[in-house]
């Protein structure tokens, strides 16, 4: 089958994938099923780029791998581009409503910490998507999807850091938040295979980070 016999066929494959798209007479639970098809999808296709390579993998090994037919995969996805780019707009939504929901937040040290603690949650979920991302960077970064997430993640670090910091913070306060971002994903990416307990992980790397940001300044 072409990707144009796939196309045409899509809108009746959709239940092919399982019962994720399966009408069930409940609005909210057929949306949710097929969110959950949809990050099925998204973590088989990240496990096949990570084994083989984005640029070794295709859309149909990635439905075998779901034992589904190409047409039932493009009822979610027409691309593995689209994938990729599905997974950046994941984090970003995450990282969006992260700092929506700080900015509610009266600025405390318990609500950095919190901060903190959501981020760490983000990362954690998202590690073995972005070791994904690092391991193909010069297929990924070509995709005309990807060529703003620098400009795009460079604007959520600061929106983080303004949370982190109180209203015209000077440059070493707010280099520290910054570090205490970076930190969070460093520290959680390079020990998250290193220990049996990730929940430890979290904990270690969310007071390492606070104490960072609440480090007093030199008189």
């Amino acid at each position: 089958m072409n990707d144009a016999d796939g196309l045409a066929a899509a809108g009746d494959a959709g239940s092919a994938i399982g019962p994720a798209n399966r009408s069930t007479g409940d609005g909210r639970t057929d949306a949710r099923a097929r969110r959950d098809t949809r990050a099925r999808i998204q973590q088989v296709a990240v496990e096949l780029f990570t084994e083989h390579g984005y640029e070794g993998t295709s859309l149909r090994e990635i439905a075998e791998r779901l034992d589904v037919t190409k047409a039932a995969l493009y009822y979610h996805f027409k691309s593995k581009e689209d994938i990729v780019k599905s997974l950046v707009e994941d984090y970003y939504g995450q990282m969006d409503a992260l700092i929506d929901w700080g900015r509610a937040q009266p600025r405390s040290a318990a609500v950095r910490r919190e901060i903190l603690s959501r981020y760490i949650r983000i990362v954690a979920e998202g590690s073995q998507a972005f070791r994904m991302l690092q391991q193909n960077q010069a297929a990924v970064h070509s995709l005309a999807s990807t060529k703003s997430t620098g400009k795009l993640f460079k604007e959520r670090m600061d929106s983080l850091v303004d949370l982190l910091t109180e209203p015209e913070a000077p440059l070493r306060e707010r280099v520290r938040a910054a570090m205490a971002i970076g930190g969070i994903s460093v520290g959680w990416m390079f020990f998250a295979d290193q220990v049996q307990d990730r929940n430890e992980l979290c904990e270690v790397v969310r007071d390492l980070a606070s104490d960072i940001v609440e480090f007093p300044s030199p008189a």
